[in-house]
């Protein structure tokens, strides 16, 4: 090659030189610095292109242009570093001014919340019977007549089914009128000794008023043992409502329940007056027998009760709607 083109090929590269040191220095980000990076020194870049040509010099001038071409890789190479570093302490500079915290400036304000009276009652109840040595049961909202009837002792044309006006489903199910169910599908599962604590929700063909709501909830109880007996559903129901009332008269009144025998009505005597709050008895033989246990040798009582009473009582509320209501007048009151 001549000593012309010698000349070229060094003028191309301080060339590419002084464009790639201005390019670097005005890059903004370091995405566009790792373009201009594999622009100029990778392998199909313009420093390789120039360098592509050096076949055609003659043997005694390669190593001038080699090591001018070396010369502007470190330079360039050094340009890079060095923007890069600055790029990079912008980057943090500017992420530590956008998180800045200006402890000066007032708070954002925030609304404590609170818990439902409904839900607050729930778990006061599950930590009582936990404490107890009671274990939280749940099932299906919607049932079958089996579960929600038929096992508890109460067959098609028992007249207990009129007590409860029922929700039925087109195909046949229902939705269940009590947490009772929750008893069966238990013991299916579970051989004795059983202690269950069951709260879950309700429904019920009810005219709504003061008192009645179509849905409501419901908590059942449910221990079954060798040996039990009503002295024991006794004790078990009242040591419950002195944790839940304190120390107040109780009563138990004979009642009729379809799963129980003998069945009873609880009373509290409550502000001077006697309250109904729960029912309760022994678990029927019927309802042993239906899930396989031996009812000779296994006894068992149940109790069941509505949350909404019981947070209508401990909160003076007068009227069950306001529960429901997501008036935030009332519910801030808890």
């Amino acid at each position: 090659m001549s000593t012309t083109a010698l000349g070229e090929l060094e003028a191309q590269l301080e060339t590419l030189r002084s464009e790639a040191i201005k390019a670097i220095a005005t890059a903004d980000t370091l995405e566009h610095l790792e373009e201009l990076r594999v622009n100029y020194l990778g392998k199909k870049g313009q420093l390789s292109r120039i360098l592509g040509s050096m076949g055609q010099l003659a043997a005694a001038d390669r190593p001038r242009i080699g090591a001018v071409a070396n010369e502007i890789k470190t330079a360039l190479q050094n340009s890079l570093d060095a923007r890069r570093s600055q790029l990079q302490a912008a980057q943090i500079q500017a992420r530590l001014e956008a998180e800045t915290l200006d402890v000066t400036m007032p708070g954002i304000y925030r609304p404590q919340g609170r818990i439902h009276p409904i839900n607050s009652i729930i778990d006061r109840v599950v930590d009582i019977f936990v404490g107890l040595g009671y274990t939280v049961a749940t099932g299906p909202e919607m049932e079958t007549d089996y579960y929600n009837f038929e096992a508890l002792n109460t067959p098609p044309d028992h007249p207990a089914r009129d007590m409860q006006d029922t929700f039925y489903l087109p195909d046949g199910n229902l939705m269940r009128t009590h947490t009772s169910s929750v008893q069966i599908r238990y013991m299916e599962a579970h051989e004795p000794p059983v202690r269950i604590v069951a709260p879950g929700r309700c429904c019920r063909r009810d005219t709504v008023d003061a008192t009645h709501a179509a849905v409501f909830h419901q908590i059942e109880i449910l221990a079954v043992d060798e040996g039990l007996t009503f002295t024991d559903l006794k004790g078990t129901i009242k040591e419950f409502l002195r944790q839940m009332f304190g120390e107040l008269p109780i009563r138990f009144r004979a009642s009729y329940f379809p799963f129980t025998e003998p069945s009873a009505e609880v009373d509290l005597q409550w502000q001077g007056r006697w309250l109904e709050v729960m029912g309760c008895g022994m678990v029927h033989p019927n309802v042993l027998k239906a899930v396989g246990y031996d009812s000779e040798k296994y006894t068992g009582f149940a109790a069941g009760f509505g949350v909404e009473r019981f947070a209508m009582v401990l909160h003076q509320i007068d009227d069950i709607r306001r529960v429901y209501a997501s008036d935030l007048r009332f519910l801030q009151q808890f």
